[in-house]
Parts: C-alpha cells; structure tokens; sequence
C-alpha cells in the first residue's frame, strides 16, 4: 500500500500538545513545531479502521481485556526482535513514563539514589527528584560521530553511590544510540554485581534505522533478567501515543510477583479498550505501514545531513541509529547556548527541544523531531541558514 508521508496535515485545533500548546511553553505560538515527539504521520489505516468500526458501536462501557492482546505483544516481540516473552510476564501501563513511576515507588523508598546517563530523556530526572528520590549520573562520554558509555565510570558510581536504581534508555533519546548486546550486557553484570535494579525503557525500540537491529536489555543475560524492568509500547512506534497503550515486562518471577500484584491492585494495569484495540491491531496489521515510515524518516536524515553538509555547516547532525529524532550540535556556531536557543525560536521560528533540558551535557545542542513532511523539515532548514546569516551580518 502506497501512504502518503509527504501530506502536510493541520494539527492545530485539535488539543495537539504539539501545536496547541506552543504558547506556553515556547511564549509564542507561530513556530513549526519540531519539538514534541510523535509525528505528523496519519496512522496505519489498520489502526484508524479498527478504532472507527468499534467506536460505531456507541456504548462505550466497562471491557474486557481482549484474548489477544498479550500475545499480539508476544508474537511481536517474537518476529521482529527475535525474543521469547511469556503472557504472564506482561503487564498493560498507561504510558511508559508513568510506568517508570510506578517502579520506582514500588521498589524504592524515598532517599534512594537512581542513576541516569545524561545527555537523556529528562522526564527520568523529574520522576526521581519529584518522587523524593536522589539522581545520580554516568554521563555518557562523546566520541566521534556519537556517544559510548563510560563502563569505569558507571562502576565507579555503583559501587561509591550505591543507588538502588539504574533507567537505561535503550535506544537512547535524546542521541539516538542503541547500545549493543555486550555494552548491555556490561551493564547488567555490573547491576547483578553490585544490586541494582534496571529500569529500560525501550520505547523506541521498533523504530530501528539503517537496519540495525533492536537488543532488548532483558534479551541479552541471565543477569539482565535478574535486574531488569522493561518497558515499551507501539505508541512512539505507530503514532498513537494518545492512546496510553504501553506495556512493561518483567522476566524475573521474584521481580513480578509482588509488583505486578500491587499495580493489579491499584489498577495501575487496567487498560481501556481503545488501548488494548489499537495495539492489537498495530502489532497484528501496522508493520507494512512502520517499514514505509521508517524508510520515509531515514530519508529525512539524509535530507538534514546533506543540507547541513552543504548549506549548513555550523550546525552538525549526530545521526541517530533509531527514532526520528535527530541531536543537533550547534557548538560550532560559536554562540553560546541562550543565544542558539534564541536563534532557534526568535531567528527562524522554529520549536525544537532545548537541549540542555537533557542535562548539562546538552548545552549546546537541540534535539530535532524530523517526523514530519520533508518538505516542512526542508523549509525549517532553510530559515534557519536565513536566521543564522542575519546573526553573522
């Protein structure tokens, strides 16, 4: 089937956090918003026809968690990742950062340390500072083309710090990395070693590139499933993040129990049938549509790779191994941060993530989304190159 990445689709007035809140969180609201990650894509047709059929029925009462859910999850990870997940080892969560909160109540108490790898997702920072928790970092450590993690130093502080709680973010956002089996499995011997408990989040996971292929940390040891969290979710993946239908699995049956109990208690684990309907139907029927997505997002790579190349030398790609997230080293500009983020949001009338929110390490970035026409992601390019030659005259 022939889709259509390239139709250009009017967002605003539609509650979109993308275009609807730009006002608030930007000061003004007549930027092209490159900021929040989802994509300015229309669904998998599956997906949207599987939601019109049910919500014509219009009773919209209590549901049971269809049969096939979980193993439309199972034979998922199964066929595209090549990892044998059981049923019972699975549990709905409305969103993987609330599920990220929902393990760290549950296995840590307040004053725990937990460690992140900055530059990362900073929602990881706020859920552990908010939660009464102390963060701790390994930042990761630049090399060329990218970033690696610094192995000595994560044991360092493991084994100084003691934290009780590592989130891995696998593949890594903001830079785009997936780590390979041995670094995850690096990171799961020394989290057995010294008893850490890891959290991945894998939400990014099936958006794989250049056909790399995706590691799930719990895939890789014996001591991996012994210490890890994993979460994931098709909402990254096929652009439904709307629909709160993410999901966690735990290998660990000494991890499980307990924790899986407490959220069935609470009804942490109880999905709507919107959710449990539209993953079914991505997992069963959406990957045509994700290998037609994905190629159309390496395209846009290239397209910001060759235009910075040849037009925008200031500014230097990391080019990202998954996702559709490009981070943007503007260091060469000279400017210091404020003025990159000024140049950015007053210059060009683009909204892209500050890439110091990452952490310190971020400043002098910005973290592009190039889920959207290219032609929209061209013309951002173009002012930018505009505003840039304004600032140098």
């Amino acid at each position: 089937m022939k889709y259509d990445f390239d139709k250009i689709i009017d967002r605003r007035g539609t509650g979109a956090l993308k275009t609807d809140a730009l006002k608030e969180f930007f000061g003004r609201d007549d930027e092209t918003p490159l900021w929040v990650a989802d994509m300015d894509f229309e669904v998998a047709p599956e997906i949207a026809e599987a939601l019109e059929r049910r919500m014509a029925h219009h009773i919209y009462g209590y549901a049971v968690v269809p049969e096939g859910y979980k193993m439309s999850i199972v034979d998922w990870l199964r066929n595209r990742h090549g990892w044998e997940v059981e049923p019972s080892e699975i549990a709905y969560v409305n969103g993987v950062v609330r599920g990220i909160a929902f393990v760290l109540q549950y296995f840590t108490t307040k004053g725990d340390k937990v460690l992140i790898q900055p530059p990362v997702y900073h929602p990881f920072r706020r859920l552990i500072e908010g939660n009464g928790r102390v963060c701790v970092t390994s930042p990761l450590r630049a090399v060329e083309g990218g970033y690696e993690m610094d192995l000595e130093d994560l044991e360092r502080k493991f084994a100084e710090e003691r934290p009780a709680m590592m989130i891995l973010c696998n593949p890594h956002n903001p830079v785009g990395i997936q780590w390979s089996r041995e670094t995850l499995a690096a990171v799961a011997s020394l989290a057995y070693k010294y008893g850490v408990k890891v959290i991945s989040d894998e939400i990014h996971g099936d958006l794989m590139l250049w056909g790399t292929p995706h590691v799930p940390y719990l895939s890789v040891s014996p001591e991996a499933e012994a210490t890890g969290i994993l979460l994931g979710a098709p909402s990254k993946t096929f652009n439904i993040p709307g629909l709160a239908s993410s999901w966690i699995v735990v290998k660990d049956k000494g991890l499980r129990e307990g924790f899986y109990e407490w959220m069935e208690t609470n009804e942490f684990s109880a999905p709507t049938f919107v959710a449990t309907l539209a993953t079914e139907a991505a997992y069963r029927n959406g990957e045509p549509w994700l290998d037609a997505a994905t190629s159309y997002i390496e395209g846009n790579i290239r397209a910001v790779e060759q235009y910075c190349a040849e037009c925008l030398p200031e500014i230097r790609p990391v080019r990202p191994g998954a996702s559709f997230l490009i981070w943007l080293d503007c260091r060469p500009t000279g400017m210091c941060h404020e003025e990159i983020v000024k140049l950015f949001l007053d210059g060009a009338h683009l909204a892209l993530n500050d890439g110091s929110i990452f952490g310190e390490e971020g400043r002098g970035y910005m973290r592009l989304n190039v889920g959207s026409p290219r032609s929209v992601i061209l013309d951002a390019l173009a002012r930018l190159r505009k505003a840039l030659d304004a600032c140098h005259n």
